[in-house]
């Protein structure tokens, strides 16, 4: 090492001192200094000496066998360098720290104590200090030391990483070797260091399933906290030290450290020692005080403390001396220009570094129970301090004059003011001997800096002793330095058993005002100070989930503290559950409350248990939910970890934070105060579960609220003659309260109350001062009193209004409600259906809503009409009573499901307002079953007619506490960007995901992809929710998701992730493909990866780029609105499933299911909804087909429309009929439209006559049934069974069989048939001559002809026959042909000179076509879109046009001028094929015909004749690979679909005689012959999941086309299995080029 080239010119090697020593020494770097001239020894500057080496060493012993060494050893350097040592520290101090770059080294020590090392020349200032154990049992229990250069705050430079390593729980997971770490930082990397002493001593490391935590002290490489080295001095008297836990707390300008615990290893705060500790935390910003205790324990607690010193690092401009020979050039010009003398050799100048800053706070004095004033809690100032002294403050508290209100428990307060707080105090010396008894005031005395004006306390007890439970009245304290008192109400229990169940409480002060009310009115101070309070403090909704793991319970005692920006709630006991007496037992989840005062956005939270309750103390803690409905927000803190010292990293304390994924955000509630008086007579009292519902204007409600949380509660209010107080936090419904519902739930032993009156209080918006609304009720809310109704709505009688004046008094108003809602009456009429099974003896209950508010649920218990109510073709009738609804538009109803016959056919519903008249009637027709239709019990029911938007029940509510997406609190820079551009189209993105099959692969988490495009552009986090209530992925499912987001152009990446935070929540991800139907294209992504905690890299998320993906072309999407009219006639809703059919002059889009969707189709609704449709347009026809099953499987079908939503074409479609197989003139299940676009009906209806002739051949005929289907240019006719005929015995051979089809949408000309049999009958086989059909609307017969068999035991086996048609003439290429060109001239340059074009096609090339351009007929004008045409020879397909610009008259062009091209189509006007060329570009004029454009076909649109001329038949080779792993094969009957842009094969069924087919790993071939496909799109490949083993694990298909040689590949690797992957039989594949 000595040839370092970094080193000082006269340094030597390090001398090696019986330890492994390496150095890597940095250059220094000059940065950021300035020159200034400064005088020696001038106060408040710092003097640095020249600074030529700076190391950073590693320090270790040897492990030698050969040499023996004591336990603890002190190394000396053989040269101990001299160096200028500084002058003593003072207050806030500042010294300049040396560099500390990164170093190397292996260490593997025993027990050693480092003093000091230098290096082996005197001045070379590399004397490293040390002075600290290398011990397991002492100091930190590091063996390991990386060593500074000496200085003040050695400690300061090193930072400590602790590194927490889980060894999994599998077989033979654990280690006995040694371990090393090596760590990478945004600064630098560290060292490979061995893992040698852990921090939770669990002795044997590396063991199955346990977490061992390790220090590593090593150089900053990278860090968020800060380094304090803190100085404890105890002092040098008589029983000074002891053997307590200290403890400390550190105050800045910015923030307060948390409580820090001084400890170590070795014997601490001995008599007359100096301890050093090293603390990480937070910056505090300029520290002004500190609060230092400990907490008593052990034989010698007392300790005497002289002093503390606190350093830590910070920037500072430091003095520094350079020499002449280190100035730049230009400087030593000046100074022979100026003459300077060679004597200055040294320079004065300002540098900014790293320096120690050094706080000193001096105390010198006793922290015990029996010296001085027996506090063992001391705050103390910085040293020379002006700004803040010590302040004495009077503590007097009052405790409660009921029942049962003093304690005997521990009572702690912690005070806050504007300046700190006073950290947590015990009451311990009262002017009472037995402190805080019923009634009585103890007054106590608290020293602490000086806080200003005080802002809230936090009182709180330890619940020990005998009688625990606390009434606390209120808390004045006085601050005696300016004299001045400061009011905090309470007013309430600290109790376990006692109101909301907490131990402690934080108050806020009150203006003197309300105390003076207060002691003229004890009820009415209590009343407003709870709301004050209530809206002052934050309510914490707590619930904390018990793991559902075997021994997850624990019957230890929790606590927690919650950390928000601002401040803590200090140490919370929970021990009051409100749903569970046996509290955090397996699975199970315990809600806790806690009211906390300001204490900001909550950041953490710290969990932990005492690890009392003897076997069973550990626990399994999975979450912590908490809920804060006064700000609105939900956060959730995972865990998934034990709390167990047996268990895990032993540790029985965590700190939680927030998972961002899983926070919502929703409307913040508000306060409201809620008194009830309950009447003074006999039996008035309720044992009762009370709620109640607050209404504002126009409908708007809170949710309802149980005013009591337990049957204790409810047992201890509502007494006869009580006046019972709530404090709630509900929906903000506005500044008017127009009425109120409460009722209770008749339970209890004496359910019935009576209800004298309710008053609602809140504080006003604006200004200091409350409104309380008066309900006066005097009546009864029992069955067996009154009406026998245990709801009552209430309106508002009197408003009080209080306000604060100026002069500190309250003003009271009380104002009469004039305009209060009316109570109406609504007669309500229910009739049940006259259908089989329709009545029901369950109890049926019924809300109404309108615009004004709602009924609430009202059972609907006693018919005016029936005895027996709800019986078949019945009418009940029931009267309710209301507060006004205004328009009602909406019913809910259901049933209980409860005896025997619960069953019910509800036909419609009849509510008449008796005030106003007016009826409003529900048409139901629906069941309410659990074994019929969709099996639901509840309903909703909108008025006849109504126009709104309709919400079904399974539907997200639009309620206040609706949740927004976790994104509008996320990525805030991203969204202002977003703001500011144009919003983008939503369009829609279907996403399936593969999860993997190894052990723990599926996940409970909530997953969501993110889709980015180009400029950064992306979605909102989309997330990925599985139907029918379903959680999770499981391992091996395959799950598809429709989204909605932004359409982002040209996808770039995808991100892919979960919100799981804990190491259960892992997933592995298989594959993730995204299609984008609007787009045509999907990416497949070939996953394979972990998305965990704990596996893989550790990301829960990550991002997939499309250039590692599969892209595939898929079929191109449109999106349509389509809106359904069912007709308004008696049953003409139902559940039956409906498929539909969309026919396009450009083809046509399969088959597809519209989706029920609980309410749709149902009588005189318009259900509305987009779908996705093949860009087909315009269309033609649509056909719609029901399959007659459900329980109400016939439909009244009205109209379709379908809205282009790219366009806005509206195409119209209208039947006004029944499909049925039972109702209407044409009992049919199938129908088909005709569009109608502008008045203009797009197919016209006609009579289809079908000859069908036999051939001519032995057993020609067949006795199978024989279908066709008819093929055009506007579609198909749909399936035709060819059954009635003239002829009794039909298909004989020789024969002619005529079938007609009337009233059949007319499909223009024709292009192919499919004709087959069911192989049905003794002889099936069929050989068939041709097939004719007539349109006797065009008046023209098509010939089909065909002259093969259908048979399975003749020619190629094939029993359907695809026959194109023989009336289209095939074209003679080689012929002419005319060709249209349409030229659009852009908006930028339009031009008076010619043009030309040349045709590039497949076959030659067209000669140039001059366009000419005259005064007379001006073309290529700004916008215009000219045409012209011209006769060629036929080119063939057109693959590129050339495109030039050329003067008239030939001459050369003067200067530039250009011609703005749009798009260029072309159109072969024979077949009528057309070739669009989009160009957007200038077209320089030239003279020269070579100078020119060429553009490639951008699209084509193949023409019906053309596709028609190109049918003729071809054999395709269909290959089918059947996947090689267990139960890969399938015993179904599989069949193939082909679709290609010549249309589809129909489905095919693959079969071959004696032949075991698709078995595990083989590869099956078979030969179908078929009409020309054209270019393969897609196939669908299905099995009927008959046989034993139908499972199906498909890998691939391959179609080759044998005519041409085409082999196109269609890749699956899908599972087709009910009990697999998404469980589907079908699948559809797209092709892989």
């Amino acid at each position: 090492m000595g040839g370092n080239k970094y080193a000082h010119p006269s340094s030597a090697p390090l001398t090696r001192v019986d330890c492994r020593v390496e150095e890597c020494p940095t250059p220094l770097k000059e940065t950021g200094s300035r020159a200034r001239a400064v005088r020696r020894g001038e106060p408040n500057h710092f003097q640095l000496e020249p600074l030529y080496l700076a190391h950073q060493l590693r320090l270790h012993p040897h492990q030698r066998d050969d040499i023996p060494r004591p336990k603890s050893q002190l190394l000396q350097p053989r040269i101990r360098p001299p160096r200028s040592q500084p002058s003593a520290a003072t207050h806030n101090t500042l010294h300049p720290t040396p560099l500390a770059p990164p170093m190397g080294g292996e260490p593997i020590g025993r027990g050693t104590h480092a003093s000091s090392l230098g290096s082996a020349r005197p001045g070379s200032m590399g004397e490293r200090p040390a002075t600290r154990w290398l011990d397991r049992n002492e100091d930190d229990g590091q063996i390991v030391r990386e060593l500074v250069p000496a200085g003040d705050g050695v400690r300061l430079f090193n930072v400590s990483y602790h590194i927490a390593i889980k060894t999994g729980s599998v077989n033979g997971a654990s280690s006995d070797s040694r371990v090393f770490v090596k760590l990478y930082g945004e600064k630098g990397d560290t060292d490979k260091v061995i893992l040698a002493v852990s921090d939770n001593d669990l002795r044997n490391y590396f063991e199955t399933a346990r977490t061992d935590i390790f220090t590593l002290d090593t150089y900053d490489i990278g860090k968020a906290m800060i380094n304090y080295e803190i100085t404890v001095v105890t002092g040098d008297i008589r029983s000074a030290g002891t053997n307590a836990n200290v403890f400390c707390q550190i105050y800045g300008d910015e923030r307060k450290t948390e409580i820090l615990a001084l400890k170590s290893r070795s014997n601490n705060f001995e008599r007359g020692t100096t301890e050093i500790f090293k603390i990480e935390a937070l910056d505090v910003g300029k520290i002004y005080k500190i609060r230092i205790f400990h907490d008593g324990k052990g034989i010698g607690d007392g300790w005497f403390l002289e002093m503390v010193d606190i350093r830590r690092l910070t920037m500072a401009m430091v003095q520094i001396e350079v020499k002449r020979e280190e100035t730049t050039k230009k400087d030593k010009k000046k100074d022979k220009k100026k003459k300077k003398k060679e004597e200055e050799e040294v320079e004065i100048i300002e540098e900014l570094q790293e320096v120690v800053e050094t706080f000193t706070f001096p105390c010198n004095r006793w922290l015990a129970r029996d010296e001085e004033d027996g506090e063992i809690v001391v705050e103390l100032l910085t040293e020379g301090s002006e700004d803040l002294e010590m302040n004495s403050y009077e503590v007097y508290v009052y405790t409660g004059t009921m029942w049962g209100a003093g304690t005997d428990a521990k009572v702690y307060i912690t005070i806050y003011g504007e300046i700190g707080d006073t950290g947590e105090r015990w009451l311990r010396k009262s002017n009472h001997l037995n402190k805080f008894e019923k009634g009585q005031e103890d007054v106590f005395s608290l020293t602490a800096v000086d806080l200003r004006v005080l802002k809230k306390l936090r009182i709180r007890h330890d619940n020990s002793q005998a009688s625990p439970g606390w009434f606390l009245d209120r808390v004045e304290i006085v601050d005696t330095k300016d004299d001045t008192t400061y009011y905090f109400p309470c007013k309430r229990w600290l109790a376990v058993d006692e109101d909301d169940g907490q131990l402690a409480r934080e108050l806020v002060p009150v203006d003197e005002a309300f105390m003076k009310m207060g002691d003229e009115d004890e009820d009415d101070s209590e009343a407003t100070l709870g709301l004050e309070q209530k809206a002052m403090s934050t309510t914490y909704t707590v619930r904390i989930k018990t793991g559902d793991k075997k021994y997850a319970g624990t019957d230890a005692n929790v606590f927690m503290t919650l950390f928000g920006t601002k401040d803590d709630t200090g140490i919370i006991t929970l021990k009051a559950s409100k749903t569970h007496r046996n509290k955090f037992e397996r699975g199970m989840i315990d809600e806790f409350t806690v009211e906390a005062v300001d204490l900001g956005p909550l950041s953490k939270l710290r969990i932990g248990h005492d690890n009392c309750g003897g076997g069973s103390a550990g626990w399994f803690l999975d979450w912590v939910e908490i809920d804060a409905q006064s700000v609105g927000q939900k956060l959730r803190f995972p865990c998934g970890r034990w709390l167990d010292k047996g268990e895990d990293d032993g540790a029985i304390v965590r700190d939680l934070f927030p998972n961002p994924l899983q926070t919502e955000f929703y409307t913040p509630f508000v306060p409201y105060e809620i008194k009830t008086f309950t009447s003074d007579v006999f039996g008035a009292g309720t044992d009762a579960d009370v709620f109640i519902v607050l209404y504002g204007r126009d409908g708007v409600c809170t949710q309802q609220k149980s005013l009591c949380v337990n049957k204790r509660e409810r047992r201890m209010y509502f007494e006869r003659g009580a006046e019972d107080m709530f404090v709630v936090e509900l929906e903000d419904v506005g500044e008017v309260i127009e009425k109120i519902r409460i009722g209770h739930d008749n339970q209890g032993v004496n359910p019935g109350w009576h209800l004298d009156r309710v008053e609602i209080r809140r504080l006003l918006r604006k200004g200091k001062g409350s409104e309380t609304a008066i309900f006066p009720c005097e009546r009864w809310l029992a069955k067996s009193e009154d009406d026998g109704e245990t709801m009552r709505e209430l309106q508002p009688s009197d408003i009080i209004t209080e306000k604060l004046s100026r002069d500190g008094s309250l003003k009271v108003t009380e104002v009469e409600v004039e305009d209060a809602l009316e109570t109406h009456t609504y007669n309500v009429s229910v009739m049940t259906g006259d259908v089989n099974g329709a009545g029901t003896d369950a109890n049926v209950f019924l809300t109404i809503y309108g615009d004004l508010g709602d009924t609430g649920e009202r059972k609907l218990r006693k018919s005016e009409t029936n005895n027996n109510k709800f019986e078949r073709g019945s009418v009940d009738k029931f009267t309710i009573e209301a507060v006004d609804l205004g328009q009602v538009f909406k019913i809910k109803i259901r049933h209980d499901n409860s005896m025997m016959n619960a069953d019910w056919y509800l036909d419609q519903v009849e509510v008449f307002d008796v005030d106003t008249e007016e009826v409003y009637l529900f048409l139901c027709e629906r069941w309410l079953s659990r074994k019929r239709e969709d099996r639901l019990i509840e309903r909703v029911f909108y008025i006849k007619g109504y126009e709104g938007v309709r919400v079904s029940l399974n539907s997200k509510k639009t309620s206040a506490l609706t949740a927004k997406s976790v994104d509008s609190n996320m990525n805030k820079k991203n969204k202002k960007k977003r703001d500011e551009d144009v919003e983008l189209p939503i369009i829609p993105y279907h996403i399936s995901i593969c999860t993997g099959l190894e052990r723990d692969a599926s996940t409970a988490s909530r997953a969501y992809v993110i889709i980015i495009g180009v400029d950064h552009t992306q979605t909102e986090r989309l997330w990925l929710d599985l139907l029918d209530g379903r959680k999770g992925f499981q391992a091996g499912s395959l799950e598809s998701f429709e989204a909605h987001g932004s359409d982002v152009g040209e996808i770039k990446k995808v991100e892919l992730g979960h919100d799981g935070a804990t190491p259960e929540n892992c997933w592995l991800v298989d594959e993730l493909a995204v299609a984008v139907p609007t787009k045509g294209v999907k990416y497949i992504f070939a996953c394979k990866c972990w998305l965990a905690k704990d596996r893989g890299d550790g990301l829960t998320a990550r991002v997939f780029n499309v250039l590692d993906a599969e892209a595939i072309a898929i079929s191109q999407k449109t999106i349509y609105e389509l809106t359904v009219v069912t007709g308004d006639v008696q049953n003409a809703g139902t559940d039956t499933k409906i498929f539909m059919s969309v026919f396009g002059a450009n083809g046509s889009m399969e088959e597809i299911l519209l989706q029920k969707n609980e309410d749709r189709f149902e009588r005189g609704q318009e259900d509305t909804f987009n779908m996705e449709i093949d860009d087909i347009a315009p269309l033609k026809k649509i056909r719609l087909r029901i399959d007659g099953s459900g329980s109400r499987p016939d439909w009244f079908l009205d109209k379709v429309l379908m809205r282009n939503l790219n366009t806005e074409e509206v195409s119209v479609f209208t039947y006004e009929g029944w499909l049925s197989r039972m109702r209407g003139p044409k009992k049919t299940m199938i129908c088909e439209m005709p569009a109608v676009m502008d008045e203009e009906v797009m197919v016209e209806l006609t009579t289809y006559i079908i000859q069908v002739k036999t051939s001519d051949v032995s057993g020609a005929g067949t006795d199978a049934n024989v279908w066709v289907i008819v093929f055009g240019e506007n579609g198909d006719t749909g399936t035709l069974a060819l059954k009635e005929c003239s002829k009794s015995n039909k298909f004989e051979r020789k024969q002619v069989d005529t079938f007609r089809f009337p009233d059949i949408l007319s499909l223009g000309d024709l292009s192919k048939v499919r004709v087959w049999h069911d192989n049905t009958g003794i002889a099936p086989g069929w050989h068939l001559e041709h097939i004719d059909v007539k349109d006797e609307f065009m008046d023209k017969t098509f010939r089909f002809p065909c002259d093969r068999w259908l048979s399975k035991k003749d020619d190629d086996g094939q029993i359907m026959r695809e026959l194109a048609c023989a009336n289209n003439d095939y074209l003679d290429l080689s012929e002419k042909t005319k060709y249209e060109i349409c030229i659009t001239t852009g908006d930028t340059e339009e031009t008076k000179e010619n043009a030309w074009i040349v045709l590039e096609g497949k076959k030659c090339r067209s000669k140039e076509f001059v366009m000419e351009n005259s005064s007379k007929k001006k073309r290529f004008l700004l916008g215009n879109v000219d045409r012209f045409e011209f006769s060629s020879k036929n080119v063939g397909d057109i693959a590129a046009i050339c495109l030039g610009h050329t003067p008239k008259d030939g001459k050369k062009v003067k200067g530039e001028a250009f011609w703005h091209v749009e798009e260029v189509v072309v159109t072969e006007k024979e077949l009528g094929n057309k070739y669009i060329f989009r160009c957007n570009v200038l077209i320089p004029l030239s003279p020269k015909r070579d100078e020119y454009l060429t553009f490639e076909c951008t699209k084509t649109i193949e023409s019906f004749a053309s596709k028609a001329r190109s049918l003729v038949p071809v054999k395709y080779e269909i290959i089918i690979i059947t996947g090689d792993e267990k139960g890969a094969g399938t015993d179904a009957n599989v069949s193939i679909t082909i679709y290609g842009s010549y249309g589809d094969s129909g489905s095919q069924q693959l079969r071959q005689r004696l032949r075991n087919l698709f078995e595990r790993g083989r590869t099956d071939r078979f030969v179908v012959e078929m009409l020309d496909m054209g270019d393969l799109q897609r196939v669908r490949v299905e099995h009927d999941n008959s046989g034993l083993c139908p499972g199906w694990l498909l890998d691939r298909v391959e179609i080759t086309n044998t005519t041409n040689g085409v082999t196109t590949i269609f890749l699956c690797g899908k599972w087709l299995d009910t009990k697999k992957a998404d469980g589907q039989i079908a699948r559809v594949l797209y092709p892989k080029y």
